[in-house]
This record gives C-alpha cells, sequence and structure tokens, in this order.
C-alpha cells in the first residue's frame, strides 16, 4: 500500500531553538507540528545571553518586543581577576552602526519559551504537542515516519515531509539518523549557581569574566520572576571531587566567596552541575533531516554562543526549507545550510569558545600577564575595540556563513 504523508514539517524539540524554527517556518508558509517529549514547557533556565544577530531575528519573528519587556539589555562586559582588579572592560555600543542592537541582551531561557508558544498558539498552520516522545524515524522518498511514546507510554506514528531535530544534544533524531556527533568532552565539570545577592555592589559588571587557572568563574545578572537579582555565577569543579563533594553547601559558599572578592557570605538559590562539550554533528543534514541547535553542535559556555547559533541555524534552515517547500529552490539548497551552518560553527563557535576557556584559565603566569596586556590595550583602542566585538558578538560569524556556497 502505497505510504501517504501529512503536509507539514515536523520539529521535534520544544525549547527555544526548535519553537524559533516553527515560528520561522509557520509564518513563510510551511506548516508545523513541533513534538516535546516533556509533557510541560521547558524550565531549564540554562540559555541567557542573546547576541545582536540572535535579536535581529526574534524581531523579525515579532516577539523581541515581548521579551525585551522582561530581560536585561547589557552594554558593557569585563574581563576581571579574582582580586577584583578589571583586565578590559567592552562597550557594546561601538556596534551601534552593524546593528540597531549594539548590547547583549539577558534572560533565562525559560521565560522565552511562554513568548514563542504564545505566538505560535497564533498561528493555524503551527502544532505544539508535548508528551510526544520521538524514538526513531522512517525515511521514504517524499516524507518521514515519525515513531514516538506519548505521555502514558503508549507507541504510535504520525508523518510529514521534512524531519528537523531540534532535540538537544541527547538528540534522538541525530542518534537515529546514524550521524555521528564528532568532539570532545572536558575533564572538569561546571557547576551553576543562582544568587539572590546583588554582585553590582562588589564592582561587576552584568556581564563578567574572571580569569584563574584553577578558580575562573562566568559572572551575568539575570532576573527572578519578579524581577529580583538572580546572579548566575558558573565555575569548574575538582575533577577527582564527587558531585556530592562538588555541591556541598560549605562547598559552594567558599567558592563563591572567592570569586566574589569582598564577599563573606552569598544567598544560594539554585546550584547544579553540567557535563561541558565541544562536539559537531558530522552532517546537518540527511535527506530528509536537518539538525538544529544542540542536537547539531554543544560547547562550552564560554561566550554565550551556544543557543545563538542555535537560533542562527533556526533562521537560516527556515528560509531555505521554505524556498523548497514553496518549489523556488530544490532541496540541494538545504546541503548549502550544512554547508554555511556547519562551517560557522567548527570555524566560529567552536574555537572562540575554546580560545575563551584558553584565555579565562591560562596557566603560564607571563603568557596569561601579556595576554591580559593585550586585551586591555584592545579595549582601550575604539578601532580595535570594534574589530573583536565585531568577532564576539557573532556579527562577523554570521556575515561570513551567508558567503559560503
Amino acid at each position: 500500500m502505497t505510504q501517504t504523508f501529512e503536509d507539514r514539517a515536523i520539529v521535534v524539540g520544544g525549547g527555544p531553538v526548535g519553537l524559533i524554527t516553527a515560528l520561522d517556518l509557520v509564518q513563510r508558509g510551511v506548516p508545523v507540528l513541533v513534538l516535546e517529549a516533556e509533557t510541560t514547557p521547558i524550565q531549564d533556565p540554562r540559555g541567557a545571553a542573546f547576541h545582536p544577530p540572535t535579536l535581529e531575528v526574534l524581531e523579525r519573528l515579532g516577539v523581541l518586543d515581548d521579551l525585551m519587556a522582561i530581560g536585561l539589555k547589557i552594554p558593557l562586559w569585563q574581563v576581571r581577576n579574582r582580586d577584583g582588579s578589571i583586565v578590559a572592560e567592552f562597550d557594546l555600543g561601538v556596534l551601534k552602526d552593524h546593528t540597531a542592537y549594539p548590547y547583549r541582551f539577558h534572560l533565562g531561557q525559560q521565560k522565552v519559551v511562554p513568548v514563542l508558544l504564545a505566538a505560535l498558539a497564533k498561528q493555524p498552520m503551527a502544532e505544539v504537542r508535548f508528551g510526544h516522545r520521538v524514538t526513531g524515524f522512517e525515511e521514504q522518498a517524499d516524507g518521514v515516519i515519525v515513531h514516538y511514546t506519548d505521555d502514558v507510554g503508549a507507541a504510535s506514528e504520525l508523518t510529514g515531509r521534512w524531519l528537523i531535530g531540534a532535540d538537544g544534544a541527547r538528540s534522538q533524531v541525530r542518534k537515529a539518523s546514524g550521524i555521528a556527533f564528532e568532539g570532545f568532552t572536558w575533564p572538569e565539570r561546571f557547576v551553576v549557581t543562582n544568587l539572590a545577592d546583588d554582585l553590582e555592589k562588589y564592582g561587576f559588571a552584568y556581564t563578567n569574566y574572571v580569569t584563574d587557572p584553577d578558580r575562573w568563574a562566568v559572572v551575568l545578572r539575570l532576573e527572578d520572576e519578579a524581577g529580583e537579582p538572580n546572579w548566575r555565577v558558573t565555575y569548574p569543579t575538582d575533577p577527582a571531587l564527587s558531585d556530592e563533594e562538588v555541591l556541598d553547601p560549605a562547598s559552594v559558599q567558599e567558592r563563591l566567596v572567592d570569586v566574589i572578592s569582598g564577599a563573606e557570605k552569598l544567598t544560594v538559590r539554585y546550584s547544579g552541575i553540567c557535563r561541558v562539550h565541544q562536539r559537531v554533528a558530522a552532517e546537518f543534514r540527511r535527506g530528509r533531516v536537518m539538525l538544529v541547535g544542540d542536537a547539531a553542535h554543544i560547547n562550552n559556555p564560554l561566550g554565550g554562543f551556544g543557543l545563538n547559533s542555535g537560533v542562527q541555524d533556526a533562521a537560516n534552515l527556515a528560509a531555505k526549507l521554505a524556498d523548497v517547500w514553496h518549489g523556488r529552490s530544490d532541496d540541494t539548497v538545504l546541503d548549502r545550510y550544512d554547508r554555511q551552518r556547519r562551517t560557522s560553527n567548527i570555524e566560529f563557535v567552536q574555537k572562540a569558545s575554546i580560545r575563551n576557556k584558553k584565555m579565562i584559565d591560562e596557566r603560564d603566569p607571563e603568557v596569561r600577564r601579556r595576554s591580559q596586556e593585550e586585551l586591555g590595550a584592545i579595549a582601550g583602542s575604539p578601532e580595535r575595540a570594534l574589530s573583536h566585538l565585531l568577532e564576539s558578538s557573532m556579527i562577523n560569524s554570521v556575515r561570513a556563513a551567508a558567503e559560503i556556497e
């Protein structure tokens, strides 16, 4: 019997990247079904920093104003030492001639998801189903058959023309496709904490990279649901210690007051451990299957490139898949998606995030001294600061990817 396929693209994963992919597609006239394994919207707050090219995508999709109302504009970022001395301070205002958004924007992704879901709910050609855990798929000439279990464990299947894996680092879509996830895992785990204290009184900007060979940290200002300070401090752990030892409240407190120079005791709302990887899928497109976001690439958080790169995947893919859907291009344009976004991730995201980690945890005192002097000189020169910020804000990487044929 001939298989019939529903005329829709299926997006697996209801996080920010999956929902942005769906919203971009449906606004371009492509019917979309989103399948999310969890029964409720994600509450994971890890992705929180948005760069200018990402804000441009969100503005085009019509959701930026709602997000701006609940997030923070961050015009300055610092590189600091543990003793509180400032290595360099960068003002993103120098980007004003290159973007309408010359700042970073901080908002936990758990607050982004409801805004995206509300936007999708207004689209007649969009559907989001929670409690649908994809277990595999079959690809045929005209479409894909997706296998899933529902929230009570019953197995079933549905169909679509195209399948997009936005289902995270452990992507079932990627695994079922047989696409390798190439790279490595850092030996140290990272601890992520949220603090209720006001760290501005200790001299911190709203984005800070604290350098040290063993006790470096990233310090970001976020807000809780009531708009109160909810600072995020991320730091590395000793690989020899157990998770229980690392998360012992006394140990967490000791590490935090070591990072926050001048503090004696801090109010910890949350602490958790994550393993950090540098990996890129061997292919971002195979047949009728495409990968976006963490399903396609993961990296350490130093620079805030992961979520932003995923949003840029989504925007790039949506434009090309819509052209295929409406007959303006044949499906070879999707191979260009693979070339553009995979190259961008390898040549920029992976290298830049590894370079940032090297900068922040350099062990050789002389190398660290020279590196810090150079960074201070860059920050002190308007021309060099502009060049540096075009790179670190991902504006250059988006431009370079667009030039790849």
